[in-house]
């Protein structure tokens, strides 16, 4: 099993910036590419950006340029700096772990973006 605990969530001004952070836990070994997945409330999850366990990373056209998402292996945490946020920004932040035949969710962590 794996456990994921997402930080670093809050309230925000438009133009700001947020780091989040995702804690991993368990069996980590199994982990391959990382991701960061978002809700808005009334919209569907989506992707934001996501991370390979060798470095690749990829971003929704809506991020590109504003966020960037790292990982740190010895630490088992994946990060996602947000700067320029816009009030469309606002949603609930997941954090996503993949194994060969796993996916695994946090919880998630408030993201606000106040125009």
């Amino acid at each position: 099993q794996v456990r994921l605990v997402e930080s670093g969530g809050g309230l925000v001004q438009a133009g700001g910036s947020l780091r989040l952070s995702c804690a991993a836990s368990g069996s980590i070994f199994s982990i391959g590419t990382m991701g960061w997945y978002r809700q808005a409330p009334g919209k569907q999850r989506e992707l934001v950006a996501t991370i390979t366990s060798r470095g690749t990373t990829n971003y929704a056209d809506s991020v590109k340029g504003r966020f960037t998402i790292s990982r740190d292996n010895a630490n088992n945490t994946v990060y996602l700096q947000m700067n320029s946020l816009k009030p469309e920004d606002t949603a609930v932040y997941y954090c996503k772990g993949s194994s060969y035949d796993m996916d695994y969710w946090g919880k998630g962590t408030l993201v606000t973006v106040s125009s």
